[in-house]
């Protein structure tokens, strides 16, 4: 079926069960980021294919909201769907609870799938329809009566995530867990996100694609720790060496009656981000709730040494690969044709080399030409440009390794660059440069740092359209928080917290520019006026110095680039050939 039949369909389904708008989200029923393909509701009805966006469909109307990163992949994939698209950070542009508010009247049902749509976002849509008495009808699952081919959940086996790449056992992690419960007066704690769940047991599965994290759920307690998941995917000996550790063991649909059995009153932390409006209502029939971010996914983001340690190596490697793909690059012929994909594809061949390798921590984005302007671009087979020896090549990667997860973006000229190219490009990379070298207080949040970076560009009449930067997981999901550097971020930056930092500015239709690097938050000095942070670059990777227009960059920043480009070169060119080394001292040369 077109999205149009299916949304047809769906408007029909509502209208039996007197529902007026119903609401499909980009989500699981533990709130990732990514989720398995049983859940990618929101892509099969209305064919966007982006990670994020909302699908709000009413009996006369459907529109879709997603962020910048995917307005003109969005408006490609909508194109004749029906489907009206709202660009999300737009002036002026209506978040889709303000939509529905002025669509709605008096009386009327807003529906979704209560087991995927998350309890901060029911309280959203409670605060918009404040002033209109709205019923939500949240038991149903309609696009599962509909998508009748739908995927199964994924039943691949979990295993174990060594402790010389964790750096601390399961055990110790409980015993953190459980006095900063008791700290707060909590007797038990749901974490339903899944990279929380497998850093906590130190395990790691396959179920989504990129992400080595297991569908399932935990509950830890003052008396238990108990894991909720398909038993069929936890071999004899996993489960041996987490039993040996307290760990519990109920079947994945067991989590919804398990809440009867507490005792009545039981003070039950939720992260109200990560927890389904479904199962939040079941535990609140017995149990006192308190709301507050998943206490794992705090303590995750501050890295210890052997997971700081793994990051750095796993970075080498990294530049490795990608710095023979970059010189593979440059030695084709024009007489060899190559696409966007191709040139991905020879990329993973480089990065399957290194050691701990196992896969990518997303899919690559390879934009060449007006390509490279579209925010998580994806080449498609039918429609991926021939690449020539002109125009801008983005390039956003990375790889999942047994002692950590990389991210990096590179934008390349393959020749003749124009002016505003360069001038754009130089721009973008002041703008990196002004992050990596901040000097900071304890206690600065990520929305003052994210600044920081947008200064040179706003200058300039600029701006970037997403957040500067993500925190990033070891050996877990490449998008990773509590930190990041955006304007709406109220995290501050901590020693050991691990964060891309990703400038980049995009003309629709002509080019765009990105570069990344990911940074390692480390103490700098302690004064009278207190503790003072910085950062340290792992990636380790030339900036291609042909697209710089050296006459914008001071010579602090110069500097900066040249320190950087001899780091590159002197931890990478012992892993590479002499043919190679040649090629990055050229590349690394001074500016």
């Amino acid at each position: 079926m077109e999205p149009q039949e299916k949304i047809s369909k769906l408007q029909n389904l509502m209208r039996d069960f007197n529902i007026d708008a119903w609401i499909v989200p980009s989500a699981d029923p533990h709130q990732s980021e990514y989720v398995a393909d049983c859940w990618q509701s929101r892509a099969w009805l209305s064919g966007f294919t982006g990670s994020a966006g909302t699908v709000v469909v009413t009996q006369e109307k459907s529109g879709l909201w997603t962020d910048p990163r995917y307005h003109i992949r969005a408006a490609d994939e909508l194109a004749g769907s029906g489907i009206e698209l709202f660009r999300m950070d737009w002036l002026g542009m209506p978040s889709y609870a303000e939509w529905l508010h002025k669509e709605l009247k008096e009386g009327d049902t807003i529906g979704f799938d209560g087991g995927v749509l998350a309890v901060s976002e029911v309280e959203k849509l409670s605060q918009t329809f404040q002033d209109k008495s709205i019923t939500f009808s949240y038991q149903y699952d309609l696009i599962g009566q509909l998508w009748h081919d739908r995927p199964k959940v994924p039943q691949d086996p979990i295993y174990l995530h060594d402790i010389k790449f964790a750096g601390e056992s399961r055990g110790s992690k409980f015993q953190r867990m459980r006095a900063n419960l008791k700290e707060r007066g909590v007797q038990a704690h749901l974490i339903s996100s899944l990279d929380d769940i497998a850093w906590l047991l130190n395990i790691r599965g396959s179920d989504i694609k990129y992400n080595p994290v297991a569908i399932s759920y935990m509950v830890i307690t003052e008396w238990e720790v108990r894991l909720f998941i398909h038993l069929n995917k936890v071999p004899d000996d996993v489960r041996e060496t987490l039993a040996e550790d307290g760990v519990e063991f109920s079947e994945y649909e067991d989590i919804f009656s398990y809440w009867q059995q507490l005792p009545n009153g039981t003070m039950v932390l939720i992260d109200p981000h990560r927890t389904s409006y479904k199962l939040e209502r079941i535990i609140s029939q017995s149990c006192r709730l308190e709301e507050g971010m998943s206490i794992p996914r705090i303590m995750k983001g501050i890295k210890n040494e052997t997971e700081l340690e793994g990051m750095k190596q796993a970075h080498i490697r990294d530049g490795v690969a990608v710095v023979k793909w970059m010189f593979w690059l440059d030695q084709q012929s024009e007489d060899v044709l190559h696409t966007e994909i191709t040139i991905s594809e020879k990329l993973a061949e480089f990065r399957r080399l290194g050691e701990y390798f196992q896969g990518l921590s997303f899919g690559t984005i390879a934009g060449y030409g007006e390509n490279s302007a579209v925010g998580h671009y994806s080449p498609q087979s039918e429609t991926t440009p021939t690449i020539k020896p002109e125009g801008i090549l983005l390039i956003d990667s990375g790889g999942q390794y047994l002692d950590g997860t990389t991210d990096i973006t590179r934008t390349i000229t393959l020749g003749y660059p124009t002016l505003e190219e360069k001038r754009v490009f130089t721009l973008v990379l002041k703008a990196l440069i002004r992050l990596t070298r901040a000097k900071f207080p304890q206690g600065t949040k990520g929305n003052v740092l994210d600044a920081f970076a947008r200064e040179h560009l706003w200058h300039h009449g600029l701006n970037c359209r997403h957040g500067i930067g993500h925190g990033i997981g070891s050996f877990l999901n490449v998008h990773e928080g509590p930190q990041r550097f955006a304007p709406g971020s109220s995290v501050p930056l901590e020693p050991g917290m691990v964060t891309t930092n990703e400038p980049g500015v995009y003309f629709e239709g002509k080019f765009g520019v990105r570069l990344e690097n990911v940074l390692i938050t480390i103490p700098i000095e302690s004064t009278q006026f207190g503790d003072f942070y910085g950062f340290e670059t792992i990636t380790l990777c030339p900036i291609d110095l042909d697209l710089i227009e050296a006459s914008l960059l001071n010579s602090e920043e110069k500097a900066w680039l040249n320190e950087y480009h001899q780091l590159a070169y002197e931890s990478l060119a012992p892993y590479l050939s002499h043919g190679e080394q040649a090629w990055l001292r050229h590349e690394t040369r001074e500016i």
